[in-house]
């Protein structure tokens, strides 16, 4: 059902010895600007700067002019710095599918960096994805049933249970602050006597970006689907956990059951049409949020890539 596609992330490649001051002067020379030419590439990869720990902060304050904490992120992260994490610890061996971060959340980074601090062994590339065509490669009966939105739930555990707690969810143990936070996401929300906490919250399927006007798919609905596990672990969760039990879930935004075909295909074509970015030690890759899903390709040996978010 893909079609083929030219596109591709730009790649700058550094001319001299490398280094942030080399990494900030072609930056400095983008033209029409960084900016716009991140909205006009869609994402931008940065190879033989040479960036390290020690000087990778130099780089993201100008990648990122305001750095995000992870808020409300319901991917299993370490924070290793000033509002820097690992990009996930999800297994090694499992493919992580298409997405585009915190698209289940009110608000969600406009910017998402990468950055290689040790290159996988084999495999481990990054997939990246043109979420318009993503819209475009589902079949219509799959984007007319998504058109209403979809409804999220997150079962949020007080410090011991599957999935994260909720107060790593909201990098908070205030329950004031966590539910302020709440109230302007406009989220519904139930305290449980285990001292855990539910969260409903109605999400649109597609949005509009903000400067091209394209419509792109925006949703995690295939993540957050039991199908989206793999038939296996779906029904060993089954088998611990009703669907209202699990630790995120998703249904149509009337209530009803999202049919595991369409996420399946959701899933699938969302792979089959991503570019791979391979990764070195010391590439960053920078791209558009809204323009572009991304995911994660098993690898064997270590890898370690890092992410930041901006507004």
């Amino acid at each position: 059902m893909t079609t083929a596609t030219s596109w591709a992330p730009l790649e700058i490649e550094a001319k001299g010895e490398g280094g942030t001051a080399e990494l900030l002067s072609r930056l400095d020379g983008l033209e029409p600007g960084l900016a716009a030419t991140l909205v006009k590439e869609k994402a931008l990869v940065f190879r033989g700067f040479g960036i390290t720990p020690g000087t990778l902060d130099t780089a993201l304050d100008r990648l990122l002019p305001n750095r995000l904490a992870y808020v409300h992120g319901n991917s299993p992260r370490t924070k290793v710095g000033g509002n820097v994490y690992t990009s996930t610890e999800y297994p090694q061996e499992f493919t992580i599918s298409m997405h585009s971060e915190m698209s289940y959340a009110h608000a969600w980074p406009s910017r998402l960096a990468f950055y290689c601090q040790i290159q996988p062994g084999t495999g481990g590339a990054t997939p990246v994805l043109d979420a318009e065509r993503w819209l475009a490669v589902l079949d219509e009966e799959v984007r007319d049933a998504f058109a209403g939105g979809v409804r999220y739930v997150q079962n949020l555990h007080d410090g011991y249970g599957l999935g994260k707690s909720w107060q790593d969810t909201f990098e908070s143990s205030d329950r004031a602050e966590v539910e302020a936070f709440l109230k302007t996401a406009g989220a519904e929300w139930e305290w449980r006597r285990d001292g855990s906490l539910r969260v409903e919250s109605y999400r649109p399927a597609t949005v509009e970006h903000p400067v091209t006007g394209a419509e792109v798919w925006f949703n995690q609905a295939d993540q957050w689907h039991p199908a989206g596990l793999g038939d296996d672990t779906a029904a060993e969760l089954a088998q611990i956990l009703s669907e209202d039990e699990l630790p995120q879930s998703v249904r149509f935004a009337d209530g009803s059951p999202i049919p595991a075909e369409y996420v399946a295909q959701i899933r699938d074509r969302g792979l089959e049409a991503a570019v791979d970015v391979d990764w070195c030690q010391g590439d960053l890759l920078l791209i558009d949020n809204v323009l572009l899903a991304h995911g994660r390709r098993p690898f064997t040996g270590d890898r370690r890539v890092l992410v930041a978010m901006s507004d």
